[in-house]
């Protein structure tokens, strides 16, 4: 008898191996935004609580992405050795997409200038750490998500600042020097020391991989407790505003990251991918840049976006994998009709290895 531990195994499923991988990254992305909410919700009831916070944020924002490095392998690196040409495609989409929608987005809404310069801010980040997990769950193709969101942090020194300055600056003063200064120290060092010492102690790092997302959820929390705080009052007379600015740049990001892998190719997997690289944002860092550069209020679109990308992410991601079981079910009914020769049911299952091994 056919299982679905079965068919995961003849499609190279990692969940065939590891049954609990599923239900543990589940857990993850439904907790971490309900935990990212609930820290907002403090901040806005308790903004006293946080009086001072804000000089923390950056420092905050480097223990995120040094756990995000100490989870990387020379694998990881490999990966964008071996698909160039997607992983450009994935990095352009990403850079190219979601500033221009941010900038869009601002002038359709008229935005206040630091709010419209929070958003754009946003939309200049590097993709956002839970991308590849919400990838994972959404059968696509995660080795190419892995890439794409490690090249895109790695460049954004060179490339968050003269897009904000661009995009930003006819809204508010952008210091784009400063802000590569700022990157480097908060994202570049941070990943980098990450990556070393998993290559000096991996023996021991590997005991610890299990509480490294937890820790950087517990973290985002923090620094979305302390922004939320810091701008508390305009909270009140700007939510709404700020709510459907956020709601439009990410559900238009998913949909046109999506897009963009159909167009180049990609595959269904490889498409899944690029919605979530180019719609899921790293907020973490766009708060923290905006906090330090223009003003809390400036940093709101960040707070807000850091709940609902996630939220967003888990619903689409959901959908994706309903929609991916249910077209297996049609052709494998094909398949009994036809006594098991159905060309088009190995054409699915090679489309649908969602997981690549490198």
């Amino acid at each position: 008898m056919r299982t679905e531990r079965t068919e995961r195994a003849e499609r190279n499923d990692p969940l065939a191996t590891d049954p609990t991988g599923d239900r543990s990254a589940r857990r993850a992305v439904t907790v971490f935004p309900v935990l990212v909410l609930l820290a907002g919700a403090l901040g806005l009831l308790l903004p006293g609580s946080f009086t001072g916070w804000s000089g923390a944020v950056p420092y905050l924002l480097g223990v995120v992405m040094f756990c995000m490095g100490i989870t990387m392998t020379p694998q990881d690196f490999r990966g964008v050795a071996k698909r160039p040409w997607a992983v450009a495609l994935g990095l352009g989409a990403h850079y190219v997409i979601m500033p221009g929608l941010g900038w869009a987005v601002a002038h359709l809404l008229d935005l206040p200038p630091q709010l419209a310069a929070g958003v754009i801010l946003v939309g200049c980040a590097p993709s956002g750490t839970a991308s590849n997990v919400v990838t994972y769950l959404a059968r696509g193709d995660v080795a190419l998500s892995v890439s794409v969101a490690t090249v895109s942090t790695l460049v954004a020194p060179l490339v968050t600042p003269p897009l904000t300055l661009l995009l930003a600056g006819e809204y508010l003063p952008v210091d784009a020097g400063s802000m590569v200064t700022d990157i480097l120290k908060t994202v570049l060092l941070p990943v980098l020391a990450g990556v070393v010492v998993r290559l000096l102690a991996g023996r021991y790092v590997q005991r610890a991989l299990p509480a490294l997302p937890w820790l950087s959820a517990l973290t985002i929390a923090v620094i979305v407790a302390v922004v939320v705080a810091g701008s508390a009052d305009a909270i009140k007379s700007a939510a709404g505003l700020v709510f459907v600015a956020v709601v439009l740049h990410n559900g238009l990001g998913l949909a046109l990251g999506y897009g963009a892998g159909r167009l180049g190719r990609l595959g269904e997997p490889g498409s899944r991918a690029m919605a979530f690289e180019v719609g899921m944002q790293n907020s973490g860092l766009a708060a923290s840049l905006a906090t330090a550069h223009f003003s809390p209020l400036a940093a709101l679109p960040a707070a807000v976006f850091s709940v609902w990308h996630n939220v967003s992410g888990a619903v689409v991601a959901a959908w994706f994998s309903r929609r991916g079981r249910g077209a297996r079910g049609r052709l494998n009914g094909v398949r009994r009709f036809a006594g098991g020769h159905c060309p088009a049911a190995g054409a699915w299952r090679a489309r649908s290895s969602w997981l690549r091994s490198e």
